[in-house]
């Protein structure tokens, strides 16, 4: 049956909400800014997230307080903030906009972020709440030697957000750049500074309040311009995906692979960095800490994945419904027939399409929301592996809880400053893509440390440091050799490494690495690692000694 749409001419959703404006009205607002209804309601929310700052330095009084909210979040709320912390701009913006772009290769990136949770749920969750206190570093290191280990794995905790942080700034920058009309370069600091802030007064705490918020905003817009979506094409997903294929340019081939992961190297790194990766992801891990004990920890990610999972289905649905409210609309484009902002800025243009300049409004604020709190924990992530694994455990080895908190603000404005300049420099790329290469990163060098630490007790200092080492340096030179780097940064004609996503290497040879140089290791200091696994299992499994485990003598 053909689809019941009609794009130019009248506005698509005046049926639905007798909303959207003028064609003159529409372009002036995605040139120059939008109106004061939209601009309203965006301010409203960024106050409330000031606010909520400002309520959370009150009560941030320890450094246990200003990482991990002292252990006070319940599971249901640390289970949103997780939510929160996972459904990025990435999902948000950056894969609808994938999907708009290349239909079926765009939603891979959706079943891959999910799939990823059950490692996490059944693997990850309840050991790291009974071995670490702040980062996935304390659980590594746990039987090993604290020096080197600890600064592996700050090394790859900083790598993994600072490329997290840069497709964050860029669609920050891009959703600030549309919304006000001012310069990306402008938006991009302002973000920035922003960020800086949220960090350094409100702390983890804060952290995981706009998360829960964000989460809730989230999931209420996603659903509306699903269903709004639905609307248009009879609730048929028959009819959405022929009226898809229909606006189109690339017709019936969106509904097969190959659009975007040209090949299947691309397509099987792909979704071994995000599904793996998931597990190795350092602002995600220190959600687990902010709970009471490693039930609550379990039962987190079990209200993440069912927030989750139904955020990725809908995915789908809206990336669909811009191919046939927004591409075939020339109102949304420029002069040169490109979108306005870019793919990653799908998602804002389907909003004004189907709830007009007040819907716009609120999912901006939702963009902006999602972007800041995820910018905000990655900066805190970053922060705790400065402050905690390198400044607190190796640089010295008294440290107050003053003096943690002081080096963690300062660690957040220096990793600030450097998201800054890296979202200038990687201005344009898609931050799906760029937050797919941060995964790629997490799976290389934190995942096989973290997971053979917890489950081999054959794991050595040794074997974890050269192994770990090389899964990470290998991971981050086929990124710079690779497109994304050595072309569109450099401006080199043909990339050394000839694809965007290097996990199918670098993952199999960080494992192959650590049992080599782990087996092959005969010192004393060796042995004794091995045979401290037994009591490291029984606390990961039991929770015998961990904080929060009260047992009566």
């Amino acid at each position: 049956m053909k689809p019941n749409v009609t794009l130019l001419g009248t506005p698509v959703m005046v049926a639905i909400l007798a909303a959207p404006a003028s064609a003159q009205v529409i372009t002036e607002v995605f040139q120059t800014g939008v109106g004061w209804k939209a601009t309203g309601f965006f301010l409203f929310f960024v106050m409330l997230m000031l606010l909520i700052v400002y309520k959370s330095a009150r009560r941030t009084r320890t450094a246990k307080d200003f990482y991990s909210t002292g252990g006070g979040i319940s599971a249901a709320q640390n289970g949103l903030a997780i939510a929160g912390d996972y459904m990025s701009a990435a999902s948000f913006l950056g894969i609808t906009g994938l999907i708009y772009m290349y239909g079926y290769d765009g939603f891979v990136y959706s079943v891959g972020f999910l799939v990823g949770w059950p490692i996490i749920l059944f693997l990850i969750a309840e050991q790291l709440r009974n071995l670490g206190k702040y980062t996935f570093a304390d659980v590594a290191s746990y039987r090993l030697q604290q020096r080197p280990v600890r600064m592996l794995a700050a090394c790859g905790s900083l790598a993994v957000v600072f490329f997290y942080l840069t497709a964050q700034m860029i669609g920050g920058g891009k959703l600030i750049q549309i919304l006000f009309g001012i310069p990306y370069s402008f938006s991009v600091i302002v973000i920035g500074l922003m960020m800086i802030f949220y960090v350094s007064y409100g702390g983890m705490l804060a952290t995981t309040w706009v998360q829960i918020i964000k989460a809730i905003m989230l999931l209420f817009g996603a659903t509306f311009m699903a269903v709004a979506s639905m609307y248009v094409a009879d609730f048929s997903y028959e009819n959405l995906s022929l009226s898809a294929i229909e606006f189109h340019r690339l017709k019936s081939t969106i509904m097969v692979p190959g659009n975007f992961l040209g090949d299947p190297i691309s397509a099987i790194s792909l979704g071994i960095a995000l599904i793996l990766g998931a597990a190795g992801l350092p602002h995600i891990l220190m959600r687990f800490f902010t709970v009471a004990d490693a039930k609550a920890a379990r039962k987190s990610v079990l209200y993440a994945t069912g927030f989750i999972g139904y955020f990725y289905i809908l995915t789908f649905t809206i990336g669909f419904g811009a191919i046939i409210l927004v591409s075939a609309n020339p109102n949304y484009l420029d002069m040169a027939g490109r979108l306005m902002g870019g793919e990653n800025m799908v998602a804002l243009h389907l909003a004004h399409a189907v709830g007009g300049e007040f819907f716009l409004g609120f999912i901006s604020a939702v963009g902006f929301t999602t972007i800041l709190a995820v910018v905000s924990a990655l900066t805190l992530s970053g922060a705790t592996a400065i402050a905690h694994d390198l400044y607190g455990n190796l640089l010295k080895k008294k440290v107050t809880d003053s003096e943690l908190m002081s080096i963690g603000r300062r660690a957040a404005l220096a990793i600030g400053l450097v998201a800054i300049v890296l979202g200038l420099i990687f201005e344009g790329q898609n931050i799906a893509l760029m937050v797919g290469i941060a995964f790629s990163i997490a799976a290389s060098a934190n995942f096989p440390v973290l997971f053979l630490a917890m489950f081999w007790p054959r794991l050595t200092t040794r074997g974890a440091v050269i192994g770990g080492s090389i899964g990470l340096i290998t991971v981050l030179l086929l990124i710079i050799t690779g497109p994304v780097v050595w072309q569109d940064v450099l401006g080199f004609s043909r990339a050394i490494f000839p694809w965007e996503h290097p996990a199918i290497f670098s993952v199999p040879l960080a494992f192959v690495s650590i049992w080599y140089f782990s087996v092959t290791d005969r010192s004393d200091r060796a042995r004794l690692e091995c045979e401290a696994f037994k009591a490291q299992y029984v606390r990961a499994q039991t929770g015998i000694e961990a904080e929060g485990i009260r047992f009566i003598k």
